[in-house]
């Protein structure tokens, strides 16, 4: 089974290649995203440790927690975000790490694909095989952002700012896949790197 990482720049496109990856190819993927949620559920690992920082007043009535109050606190306050990340990048790398152990042990998927804004940026060079950077030129990712998600120039400049330049993307990763044209071009590049993989094997 082999591990690689999906990172890139906001509005690459990443979402896309991936449910075409895993329509595709016997795989699983992990979004990172989605197990930060899940380590933040009552009972689970970060869940009291989050309410103490934060205080109850992030809960529904439910006691789970209601992730815009969250939101709006920890991003007014940059100490408050750092300790959340303290708390909720090392839980999701344990669950990631206890996963791949999973599915190696079980030895049924080809591959298994890992997808976070913070791979390079968390150390994830050490977890997975390979790095991929889904590359896309900046004005195409700036239009999509508009059309999809309704976001201010503004808005794609702060979040541009936080994230890593397109050479220190391509420094890390082993491999590129433009997703600059359509989606068909995009997926020709995929099927010729996994299907050499699959030769391999």
């Amino acid at each position: 089974m082999k591990i690689i990482g999906i990172t890139g720049g906001v509005g690459a496109g990443k979402s896309e290649i991936l449910a075409y990856i895993r329509e595709h190819y016997n795989c699983q993927v992990i979004l990172a995203d989605n197990v930060a949620h899940q380590v933040e559920e009552p009972g689970q690992k970060c869940y009291n440790e989050l309410v103490a920082l934060l205080g109850a007043d992030i809960l529904n009535l439910d006691g789970t927690i209601q992730k815009t109050r969250m939101a709006a606190k920890i991003f007014a306050d940059s100490r408050l975000l750092a300790k959340v990340n303290e708390l909720v990048h090392p839980a999701v790398k344990e669950y990631i790490l206890q996963k791949i152990a999973e599915k190696k042990k079980e030895g049924k998927l080809d591959f298994l694909f890992i997808e976070a804004a913070l791979l390079i940026e968390d150390g994830y060079e050490q977890i997975v095989d390979e790095l991929w950077y889904i590359y896309t030129k900046l004005d195409i990712r700036r239009e999509r952002l508009k059309v999809s998600r309704a976001y201010s120039d503004e808005k794609i400049n702060q979040i541009l700012q936080g994230q890593l330049s397109e050479g220190e993307f391509r420094k890390h990763c082993k491999v590129v896949i433009d997703n600059s044209g359509s989606l068909a071009e995009a997926y020709q590049q995929i099927d010729e790197k996994l299907g050499e993989y699959l030769c391999q094997k």
